[in-house]
């Protein structure tokens, strides 16, 4: 069933020291073992250091965060991802399969959690009759070990629906063959575990990169949260999917029967119960929008999360996470490549996930209307006066960015972004077009550039000081943030008819943005919430979860991309020369949204709900069933 759990710990036992980056280090004693990274494994539990070192290890299955070279955005109307030949499209065509999983099972899958499910396993049973003597210490890893047991099963349950509980160590010669628990019991298993989690990590002082007593209370919430959603009531998700109205076992996706309104009760308690024990965000405590200026600024802050070089930017922001993946400057981790991996090619970077036009669409007006392409202003200029966060997340043509001549010589005094085509004269006077430093036609590099005429932002670090190409960033990753219980507690009170509760606490994030306040009622104070959380949220993980718990998949994942065309013309009487420069004096620019789909051509297939099982876990496991849509 899980290759992993077919095998015995042997006598000897791996101990990773500090591979996890930034999550603790072990004291000088553990670092006199000879050798340092084989201990007798009968040792291990009797000794504080070699426990701690070994619950360290277990961090590792978080990997980079959300910082992979892939990032989750790209399977969503966040984002496109520029290269190909990287299993992406296996998820955006519709042509996922068990033999065909494309490359988030090797993130976010079966065998990487379960491998670090069993070792918490292995972590829980032996903490309990271990025999060194700091019971503090044994406290706090106890309840680390629950709260990654709850986390990597919570990542199994929101891609699977319900899977095989396995809280046992299992020796050789046993059966393996396991079924899958219901939905219902996988819930609860991981609401029981972080329950114990936060009652044993309460009081123990926090450390960056480890699990808290708060961080546990946030992984309940989401949980819960997501139980309540449409996609696991099954008599919604029926009405809204054939595949799923077509499945035999039910159970495995979500609720048959029950009190729908509890479990949103539920979800509701859990989110304040993560608000109240937490320490207040950042800024959620305005009563009227901050100014344009200042909302950027904190959005950019928070996504820093005080790890920026740029002194512009407020080091408290740090408080809006609950639980991080941190870096550090000693070690090289892949993940501070996320400028390289995703800045513009005229930076010499490789443009990795490119936002596309459905997100950037999305950016409300400053006065909180919705921005639309059939205004002749907002189309003449789509990118002024628009949401505060917009100019924090993208780089579109003509934003400014950091100084080009540092990694790429002196075309570029300006430092804009460069996604469009413009006319120039060539030094004898004669006109001639040329494709901006930033698009897949540029002369610095032509074969990476956006495809959509956009650019990431959000997580890269803005220092100018520093070269995304060379330079590593340690800007940390949110796996829970204080704003996502807040939008939580905003879902759960709507579904419970508590519109002026939901609309006091959606507003103090809209005012900490520099938005103005949502009056909305109803369904459309549901929309209005929906779209505030895509928005604040962006790129961190959350969209592709909450198209498919809202089951608004097929009109957000499946729709077709869309990319932005931009032509800088001559006005009248004037005209530039190398080198080019965003100036409206010069030119009249025209914003075309073009849709493609020569890259990408998107499809939602209902059986993508789910996640399948792979067609070699289902040969080793005769009692494990498949997700519907998957037999054939």
């Amino acid at each position: 069933m899980i290759r992993n759990m077919k095998f015995r710990y042997k006598s000897i036992i791996a101990i990773a020291l500090l591979t996890a980056g930034g999550l603790w280090s072990c004291n000088s004693d553990f670092l006199d073992v000879t050798p340092p990274s084989e201990i007798a494994g009968d040792q291990v539990w009797t000794d504080g250091a070699l426990s701690e070192a070994f619950v360290t290890g277990i961090y590792q299955g978080l990997q980079q965060g959300g910082f992979s070279e892939q990032m989750l955005a790209s399977l969503t109307d966040e984002a496109v991802f520029t290269h190909t030949g990287r299993n992406i499209n296996t998820v955006n065509e519709g042509s996922l399969s068990p033999s065909n999983l494309g490359w988030v099972d090797d993130t976010y899958g079966w065998s990487p959690m379960y491998i670090r499910i069993r070792a918490t396993n292995i972590a829980i049973t032996n903490l309990a009759k271990a025999t060194f003597t700091n019971t503090t210490l044994k406290d706090r890893l106890m309840g680390e070990a629950y709260f990654l047991r709850a986390y990597y099963y919570q990542q199994l349950v929101r891609y699977y629906g319900s899977v095989p509980l396995i809280k046992k160590v299992y020796d050789l010669n046993e059966d393996y063959a396991v079924p899958r628990n219901t939905f219902d019991e996988c819930v609860k298993s991981i609401v029981s575990d972080a329950d114990s989690a936060a009652l044993l990590l309460d009081g123990k002082a926090a450390v960056k990169g480890r699990a808290t007593k708060v961080a546990a209370l946030a992984l309940k919430s989401r949980v819960l949260l997501y139980a309540a959603s449409d996609l696991h009531d099954i008599p919604t998700a029926k009405a809204k999917s054939t595949v799923i109205s077509g499945f035999s076992n039910p159970e495995f996706l979500g609720y048959v029967s029950g009190d729908r309104k509890a479990r949103w009760t539920a979800a509701q308690a859990a989110a304040k119960a993560t608000i109240d024990a937490g320490n207040g965000g950042y800024k959620l405590n305005l009563t009227a929008p901050a100014s344009a200026a200042d909302g950027k600024i904190n959005y950019m802050s928070i996504a820093m999360a005080g790890a920026s070089g740029d002194k512009s930017l407020d080091p408290s922001a740090s408080s809006e996470i609950i639980f991080g993946r941190y870096f550090t400057s000693s070690l090289s981790e892949g993940a501070r490549q996320t400028g390289l991996n995703n800045g513009p090619n005229g930076y010499h970077n490789w443009a990795g996930n490119t936002p596309i036009g459905l997100l950037v669409d999305d950016y409300e007006m400053m006065d909180g209307t919705p921005f639309s392409w059939t205004n002749p202003t907002e189309k003449a200029n789509p990118y002024v006066n628009r949401d505060p966060r917009f100019y924090a997340t993208v780089m579109y043509d003509g934003a400014n960015w950091k100084p080009r001549n540092k990694i790429s010589g002196n075309v570029d005094p300006a430092n804009q972004i460069q996604t469009g085509a413009y006319d120039l004269l060539d030094d004898k006077g004669a006109l001639f077009n040329r494709k901006g430093l930033d698009t897949r036609s540029s002369t610095i590099e032509d074969w990476n550039g956006s495809r959509t005429g956009y650019y990431m932002r959000k997580f890269i670090d803005p220092n100018p000081d520093l070269v995304d190409n060379t330079d590593r960033q340690n800007i940390p990753w949110p796996f829970f943030r204080f704003t996502e219980a807040v939008f939580n507690y905003i879902e759960a009170s709507i579904e419970l008819g508590q519109d002026a509760e939901a609309l006091s606490w959606l507003n103090k994030i809209r005012f900490r943005a520099g938005m103005p306040a949502i009056k909305a009622t109803g369904t459309a104070l549901r929309d209005a919430y929906r779209h505030e959380r895509r928005i604040e949220m962006a790129y961190e993980e959350q969209r592709y979860h909450d198209a498919r718990r809202w089951m608004i998949a097929p009109t957000t994942l499946g729709r077709p991309l869309q990319y932005i065309s931009v032509i800088g013309k001559f006005k009248a009487g004037k005209s530039m020369k190398e080198p080019y420069h965003y100036d409206t004096t010069v030119y009249d620019y025209t914003y075309t949204p073009v849709e493609e789909k020569s890259h990408e051509n998107r499809t939602w297939v209902d059986k993508m709900y789910f996640r399948p099982f792979s067609r070699d876990e289902i040969n080793r496991n005769a009692k494990l069933m498949q997700n519907p849509g998957y037999d054939k």
